[in-house]
């Protein structure tokens, strides 16, 4: 993005940060009883001035970022615990650079992790993939439609996802990439559920200018 260092969840468009289109997504969707947000201590003052001009009333607490983003979540699944969940409670976790998440997508989520353990949207993938081990000859060739791209958000029961987190080493939990991955190989069951094309995230400049001419567009209105 070339911010030298500036979070992309707080550059703003059309006078308004990222991060609150995404949270008004959470806000106005009725499945979702609270939020956390896990950020930078230096943001929290300002964040919390941006949750009351925007209104955002489901906000609950901050929680510290880790090294990692699955470190990250484990904060933020720590902070839940302040609220007393039960058994049958679910958390959706989701990236704050993906401003255009649907309530369909959020509710789906959360109704498929109530079924079936945990919940994740993804894309068919549409190019060709090709596998190389050194990244100069083709190793193999595979075959795309068995091939998916995830998305955010994702869902797992909250108390048995935590566990998972919990239990493993800093390193082991640092090692993994994606929100699903530690719950798949931990034998929770996750669901697929299509994804959305206009649910993408914002990580490149073509990605924000993607993204501008969308909200000029109406696409903010949830």
């Amino acid at each position: 993005m070339k911010m030298n260092g500036f979070p992309k969840q707080y550059i703003e468009v059309n006078g308004k940060p990222i991060l609150i289109y995404t949270l008004e997504r959470f806000e106005n969707c009725r499945e979702i009883d609270g939020i956390i947000i896990v950020a930078a201590k230096e943001w929290h003052d300002q964040i919390r001035k941006w949750l009351i001009q925007r209104r955002i009333s489901k906000f609950l607490a901050f929680a510290l970022p880790g090294e990692q983003r699955q470190e990250s979540i484990l904060y933020g699944l720590r902070e839940c615990l302040r609220f007393n969940p039960s058994e049958n409670d679910v958390v959706i976790i989701h990236d704050a650079v993906r401003p255009l998440v649907s309530e369909r997508l959020i509710t789906e989520c959360i109704n498929n992790a109530k079924q079936y353990g945990g919940c994740m949207p993804i894309l068919p993938v549409n190019d060709t993939i090709y596998q190389s081990i050194d990244g100069k000859d083709i190793t193999s060739l595979l075959d795309r439609k068995t091939l998916f791209a995830g998305q955010s958000p994702e869902a797992f029961f909250l108390l048995e996802y935590l566990k998972l987190n919990e239990e493993i080493s800093r390193e082991e939990l640092n090692a993994y990439k994606g929100t699903s991955e530690i719950a798949f190989k931990n034998g929770i069951n996750i669901r697929l559920i299509p994804g959305e094309n206009t649910n993408y995230k914002i990580t490149t400049v073509e990605d924000l200018e993607r993204f501008r001419l969308n909200i000029e567009n109406g696409a903010s209105e949830v």
